[in-house]
């Protein structure tokens, strides 16, 4: 390693990479590197200096200093403490929050931090508002191409904090409909699906959520076509999406609503009743 160990923290660590094309983050990145750049002056610390006692190489406090990488929460606290800043430099945590993940996750949290209903089909894996941290870690190593490590922890922190919209106040209604597969599927080896079993139970039991399971011997309904995603609004209006129409991209357009509406109503009615699919889980946790 060619730079020392801090708490159990490398230099390489110090931040996250930056999206190239997300202006409006680096714009906000760059005014934080300047803050952080103008509190180590004041301090009359070289970036050096300020990355021997942080435990992170020049390079890094540079590149962060630049806007060229996202700040962790972790060192923006210790470069308080070391520049004797007064809580300065770690309220900057706040103005990166959002930029630490990939816009169009931020994008769509935003969407998700609006809505009113949510109505969700999801065929060959278990929705990600639904999934465990272990079992979203596992089933992102399966993509290809493979994650960095940085990249990996960084879309982690982007899916469990969108996974806090399921305990808002006040509380918008869910509606899951999971295919038996995605529930058999055994992401990351028995254990982490057991875990990921028992999670879905306890999330059945909050009072805005309900969760179906659609068998796979019922054949016969409009899910064939993919993964229906809705978000619904308290002005009225809605956005949605589903795989194999309209390009798969999503849509605002209230003639597609209502055939997005339609499918979906007619999967939810013909997937096991609420009561019926926290039996069913039960049984597969029985079976795992």
């Amino acid at each position: 390693m060619s730079v020392q160990d801090v708490d159990g923290v490398v230099a390489e660590d110090a931040g996250w990479e930056v999206d190239p094309g997300d202006e409006p983050g680096m714009a906000v990145l760059a005014i934080v590197g300047r803050r952080l750049k103008d509190r180590r002056e004041k301090a009359g610390l070289s970036a050096a200096e300020l990355g021997d006692l942080t435990g992170y190489g020049e390079d890094m406090i540079r590149k962060l200093e630049r806007g060229d990488r996202i700040p962790r929460p972790e060192f923006l606290d210790k470069a308080d403490e070391v520049l004797d800043a007064g809580g300065i430099v770690a309220d900057l945590k706040n103005d990166v929050k959002e930029v630490r993940y990939p816009k169009p996750i931020r994008d769509l949290a935003k969407l998700e931090a609006r809505a009113v209903e949510f109505n969700m089909y999801f065929n060959f894996d278990i929705h990600g508002l639904l999934q465990t941290e272990e079992f979203s870690h596992a089933i992102m190593k399966t993509w290809r191409p493979a994650y960095t490590p940085t990249q990996l922890e960084r879309y982690l922190a982007a899916r469990e904090g969108r996974r806090a919209v399921l305990r808002k106040s006040p509380a918008p209604e869910f509606s899951f409909v999971q295919e038996e597969v995605s529930l058999r599927r055994p992401i990351g080896g028995r254990m982490v699906l057991r875990r990921q079993l028992e999670h879905l139970l306890e999330v059945s039991e909050l009072p805005n959520v309900s969760i179906q399971v659609m068998p796979t011997a019922y054949a016969d309904h409009p899910g064939t076509g993919g993964v229906i995603e809705m978000l619904k609004f308290s002005d009225g209006t809605a956005a949605g999406r589903m795989d194999g129409d309209f390009g798969g991209r999503p849509v605002s357009d209230p003639k597609r609503l209502r055939l997005l509406d339609l499918r979906y109503g007619i999967i939810r009615s013909m997937a096991l009743t609420p009561a019926e699919s926290r039996d069913f889980i039960e049984q597969l946790l029985g079976e795992t």
